[in-house]
């Protein structure tokens, strides 16, 4: 029976095989490794994925999908939603720190990668297949269009490296986008601050990009009677990740 994309879960399989070949090379998996593979749909990227790294997890919803993969013993298969997957007890189970690799459902990729955020302590480095805009904001520098919270937040975390594109005939059925490969490695020490109060914070600061920040971040630093010095007579993309992380903390403190 012939497996076809389903909409409703964002599917559109790889099937070019010089990129993937491409981007195996940039995972450069070895034996041994805990490798995790989000939705692996057709197996395009596991076979040769297995095939350097001899075992391999895969956490796939797609129930038909799913069954499909069982058949080959040296998958680990997850069959479940991706944001309901617990990557630091995964980790733990495994003894080691995860390589997460995955072409992304489009239509969830955000919320996936906000999903692996707490998790980033027990994570070596991701490699994912994504939008291309969406690999443009995550990489994005201050002062550039696709800066936003997104930047803020995964720069906070991780080093963000935009590796190369895939066009949509890379894909059966083709997606109406341009796709990007971005490698995310979690930074060894990042800046400790309150996960929860930077989210909020960025989320005040970016809720009206075309305004100064003494319209929304001064209004919301205000109303918790912060003292410090910030200059909000700039734009939300003009302030740099480092400045975010500490002003949180300041906030934080106070």
């Amino acid at each position: 029976m012939k497996l076809q994309a389903r909409k409703r879960f964002g599917q559109h399989f790889l099937a070019d095989r010089g990129i993937i070949d491409d981007i195996v090379a940039a995972i450069g998996p070895k034996p041994g490794q805990a490798l995790v593979e989000i939705g692996p749909g057709l197996g395009a990227l596991t076979v040769p994925l297995i095939e350097r790294s001899e075992r391999l997890k895969v956490i796939e919803l797609d129930r038909d999908l799913a069954a499909r993969l069982r058949r080959n013993p040296a998958l680990e298969v997850i069959e479940a939603d991706v944001l309901k997957v617990d990557f630091t007890a995964l980790a733990q189970a495994c003894g080691q720190p995860l390589r997460v690799v995955g072409n992304l459902p489009y239509n969830i990729s955000t919320p996936i990668l906000f999903h692996l955020l707490p998790a980033a302590a027990a994570i070596q480095d991701q490699h994912f297949m994504l939008q291309k805009e969406v690999v443009a904001r995550m990489a994005a520098a201050p002062a550039c269009k696709d800066y936003g919270r997104l930047t803020v937040m995964l720069q906070w975390r991780y080093h963000i490296e935009h590796l190369f594109d895939v066009p949509p005939e890379a894909f059966e059925p083709p997606p109406r986008v341009v796709s990007a490969i971005v490698r995310m490695l979690p930074w060894p020490v990042p800046a400790a601050v309150d996960a929860g109060l930077l989210e909020g914070l960025v989320q005040v600061a970016f809720s009206q990009r075309r305004k100064l920040l003494r319209h929304t971040l001064g209004r919301w630093l205000e109303a918790r009677h912060f003292g410090g010095a910030f200059d909000v007579q700039r734009r939300a993309e003009e302030v740099p990740v480092a400045e975010y992380v500490a002003l949180a903390q300041a906030v934080g403190k106070a």
